[in-house]
């Protein structure tokens, strides 16, 4: 039969699979540990059809990325199983290349992690087989009953799944969302370092898929995680079952205004820090696409009023560099996320100004022309008043090098989602982001979900490069993210991603997304406050943008 690969037809016979097919390439590769068959991500030991489109994945791609660290947990989980049976193991979040990872009944110690580390290297070289067991949900109830385990029962009450899937190693067997390596031996690169309570299982980069590098320590970062992971369980809702009980239970209206409080008190305490320095004129926000930086600017600006404090807003989109200035990228194309393409000399000489009490004309940029303008408005900044600023590259001292380190108040913001699915089952902070830019610019912009998704990662490379390395420079971190969020974007994100064909790129993505959404117990629209931050992606704010 004939298949395809890189556009080419190739020969094969029937009843093998890609791994026997592409064996050499493999083996040669390394680091390939799943296949993209007609644009759905699919392992290794899938058996060909004719006419199959085959593109290999490796660990420097998206998805090859995610395989190889739900691998690494699944071996982790399992090492710990064989040596500390009793363990109850959470992965909690995920930080620079590494989730930190607790146990529940037991205190973590360093002679326990080397103990699994070695443990882990020996089912590595083992290279021992990954299977995927599908049961009926008859079948998978008995077993569950049988087992005493709550592995996977979120799967029972998914009503749109008709089976349930468990992966088994040997006698080992664990729930894992998505696609897995077929063995052991693709996951050889890892690293267990103990850390504060807890530890870290740390593995490559998608930039660095051969090693796993130094952790970098984000301080200020693990510290907001913390602290809602810990309102959460205040709450009660440490994962997604527990979250749909509740609202199955008919608390979805108080974990709403729960959220939305917690949110207000949040916004108030870092309103208050900023107020009680009275040198902190310029307040800088940043954070990456779709983390809510427009009502939270809002919001925040609100509670300022309250602390006697004005806020006045200057936009950085209004001192880029004229056309021919701007940088470019290594395609010859205009690269405005680069810090040189904003008008540095002529920002920071308007900034300097208004701290002064002088008047500025603020220019006005026309981005089809690629001029700047000057139509007669002005700013001047009282003794009452602070600048409030928001971009990309706000957290850099770049943008502002004229203007004084204590005179600066950096705040960054992003949706750190700390709700899991299970306890080995995280949910990707991006994820939230997705399904929320995704509901935004279909009710804002007419964009399908397609356009959408097609765009995403080339807003993401631009946050890793302008944002996410400046993060703990804030003075400030504030955790947008809503327990309930999904509950309420479901209903409008999961009709959008099932439009995606399956002749599209992105179906795989889309497929995916599809399947997380239906884990998830509705909620109304009409249950959201009008000033939630939700607002902004749902389009019935109170304020306007």
């Amino acid at each position: 039969m004939k298949i395809i690969y890189k556009n080419i037809e190739v020969e094969t016979e029937e009843n093998t699979t890609v791994l026997e097919v592409f064996k050499e390439t493999i083996e040669e590769k390394k680091n390939i540990i799943a296949c993209m068959v007609n644009n759905e991500v699919k392992p290794l030991n899938y058996t060909l059809k004719e006419n199959d489109e085959i593109e290999l994945l490796d660990t420097s791609s998206r998805d090859g990325a995610r395989i190889y660290t739900r691998g690494l947990l699944f071996i982790m989980a399992m090492a710990f199983h064989k040596l500390y049976p009793e363990t109850l193991l959470t992965v909690n979040y995920q930080l620079s290349s590494s989730m930190f990872c607790e146990i529940e009944n037991n205190t973590v110690t360093k002679e326990m992690i080397e103990e699994v580390r070695k443990e882990m290297q020996t089912i590595i070289e083992q290279n021992l087989p990954i299977r995927k067991v599908e049961m009926k949900k008859e079948e998978a109830i008995e077993f569950i009953k049988k087992e005493n385990t709550g592995i996977g029962k979120l799967q029972l009450e998914n009503k749109e799944k008709d089976e349930v899937s468990f992966y088994f190693c040997e006698s080992y067997y664990n729930y894992f969302y998505g696609v897995m390596p077929i063995s052991t031996g693709y996951v050889p690169l890892f690293d267990l370092m103990k850390y504060q309570d807890g530890f870290l299982i740390r593995y490559p980069s998608k930039k660095n898929p051969n090693e796993v590098k130094p952790y970098e320590e984000g301080k200020k970062l693990m510290a907001t995680l913390e602290e809602y992971n810990d309102i959460n369980h205040v709450l009660g809702i440490s994962t997604l079952e527990q979250l749909n009980e509740k609202i199955r239970n008919g608390e979805g209206k108080e974990i709403i205004l729960l959220s939305e409080a917690l949110h207000e008190k949040k916004i108030s305490q870092i309103a208050d820090k900023i107020t009680e320095d009275r040198k902190k004129r310029v307040i800088l926000i940043a954070g990456p696409s779709s983390s809510g930086k427009t009502t939270f600017a809002k919001r925040l600006g609100l509670q300022l009023r309250l602390n006697g404090l004005k806020p006045k807003t200057i936009s950085v989109d209004n001192y880029f560099v004229e056309r021919e200035q701007t940088p470019k990228d290594e395609f010859g194309n205009y690269n405005f996320e680069d810090i040189e393409a904003v008008d540095l000399k002529l920002l920071n000489e308007h900034l300097v100004k208004l701290l002064n009490g002088e008047e500025i004309e603020v220019p006005t940029f026309d981005f089809k022309e690629g001029k700047k303008y000057y139509k007669g408005n002005t700013m001047k900044l009282e003794d009452d008043e602070v600048l409030v600023m928001e971009g990309i590259h706000c957290l850099n001292d770049k943008l502002t090098p004229a203007i004084p380190k204590e005179q600066k108040f950096k705040i960054y913001i992003s949706a750190l989602t700390v709700l899991n699915i299970d306890y080995y089952n995280r949910i990707s902070t991006t994820d939230t982001r997705i399904i929320r830019r995704t509901v935004r610019d279909n009710q804002f912009r007419g964009y399908d979900a397609l356009k959408t998704l097609t765009s995403w990662y080339l807003v993401t490379a631009g946050e890793e490069k302008n944002i996410f390395p400046y993060q703990e420079e804030a003075d400030a971190m504030f955790n947008t993210s809503l327990v309930y969020e999904i509950n309420v974007l479901k209903q409008y994100a999961l009709p959008l991603f099932e439009k995606i064909g399956k002749e599209q790129k992105e179906y795989a993505e889309a497929k995916r997304l599809c399947e997380f959404l239906k884990y998830f117990e509705p909620l109304p629209i009409e249950d959201v406050p009008k000033n939630s931050l939700l607002q902004e992606f749902l389009g019935n704010s109170i304020f306007e943008y």
